[in-house]
C-alpha cells in the first residue's frame, strides 16, 4: 500500500468514472468495490447495495473514488498530471480523457466528471528548466499559445536560433 492515495469525491459516478478511466490508461485494474450497508445508507440516504467506493489503480497509482454525495465538487486547484513520452500518447489521452469535457489551455483539460488532468510531454521539465533562459522563456511563450501540447511545436521553440 502506498502512503498516500488521492480520494476522489463523486456525486454517484464514482464505479462510471472509474471504469472510463481504467478503459484509457493501459496499466490499470479495479482493485475492490464496497457498498453501502445498513449503516451507511442511513448517513449519506444512499441506498444499501450500491456503491460506496472503488478501489482502483492507474499506471500502478492507487486512487479511491466514492460516491459521497453533491456536496462537494471537483476544482482545477487539483489535477492529475500525466507525463507522456510520445506525441500519439498525448494525442490519445487528450482525446479520450475530454471527451465530454472541456479542452483548456497549456495541456490541461476537465473530464466530463469535473476531474482536471494535465496532458504533458515528459520532456516538458527538461525543456522549461534550461539553465539558458531564453530558451526557457521561448518553450514557456509556445506552450502559452497551445491547448493540447505539442511536443514538436515545444522543441522547435526550444532549439530556435537566438538571432531569429
Amino acid at each position: 500500500m502506498k502512503k498516500i492515495t488521492p480520494f476522489l469525491w463523486f456525486d454517484d459516478k464514482a464505479e462510471e468514472a472509474v471504469n472510463h478511466y481504467v478503459s484509457i490508461f493501459r496499466n490499470s485494474r479495479i482493485v475492490g468495490v464496497s457498498r453501502y450497508g445498513d449503516a451507511g445508507s442511513k448517513v449519506s440516504g444512499r441506498e444499501k447495495g450500491t456503491v460506496m467506493t472503488v478501489a482502483f489503480e492507474l499506471e500502478g497509482q492507487p486512487f479511491v473514488a466514492l460516491n459521497g454525495g453533491p456536496m462537494f465538487t471537483f476544482s482545477p486547484a487539483v489535477s492529475f498530471v500525466v507525463n507522456c513520452e510520445t506525441q500519439k500518447e498525448i494525442d490519445e489521452l487528450w482525446e479520450k480523457l475530454s471527451a465530454g469535457g472541456e479542452k483548456e489551455e497549456c495541456g490541461w483539460l476537465k473530464d466530463k466528471y469535473g476531474v482536471s488532468w494535465q496532458i504533458v510531454p515528459a520532456v516538458i521539465g527538461e525543456l522549461m528548466s534550461d539553465p539558458d533562459p531564453v530558451k526557457s522563456e521561448r518553450v514557456m511563450q509556445a506552450l502559452l499559445q497551445m491547448k493540447k501540447l505539442d511536443i514538436a511545436g515545444l522543441k522547435k521553440a526550444y532549439e530556435k536560433d537566438k538571432a531569429a
